[in-house]
This record gives C-alpha cells, structure tokens and sequence, in this order.
C-alpha cells in the first residue's frame, strides 16, 4: 500500500534529516534540486562523496524503507 507523501515540497528535507544550520546545506540542496530537475535517482553529497538518493525517486519507490533517509518524502 502507498503510503501518502508528508506535506511538504519535495525539494525541502525534513529538518531532523538537514537541519536548516547545517553548514553545507546550501549545497546539499543544490545538488538535490539539480538531481530532481534532471530526474536522476541520486546526487554526490558534496561533504562526503556518498550517493544520496533524491525525495523524488524516493516517492516513485511508493513506500519507506525506515533507514532515515536524507530525502525521505514520507517523514512527517
């Protein structure tokens, strides 16, 4: 079953997943936006280098995976 998306944009994380001081956040959501305009599933995280994957991709996977995702568009 298809649980239904938080009420947010998908472009916007949830703010325990990136907090809004988050020193790179201003990158991190670059790259995500980028990503999501691109319809790629992922972006490099410009601190680490791991790939994380977009809300985007995230939605059309239609359920969460309860790993705490960076992304997740089901966090209320």
């Amino acid at each position: 079953m298809r649980k239904p998306l938080a009420e947010r944009p998908l472009t916007e994380p949830h703010p325990a997943r990136l907090a809004p001081d988050h020193p790179h956040r201003e990158g991190i959501l670059s790259a995500h936006a980028e990503a999501l305009a691109t319809d790629r599933p992922g972006y490099l995280d410009p601190e680490t280098g791991l790939f994380v994957l977009t809300a985007g991709f995230l939605a059309r996977r239609g359920t969460c995976c309860g790993r705490g995702c960076r992304h997740c568009p089901y966090e209320a």
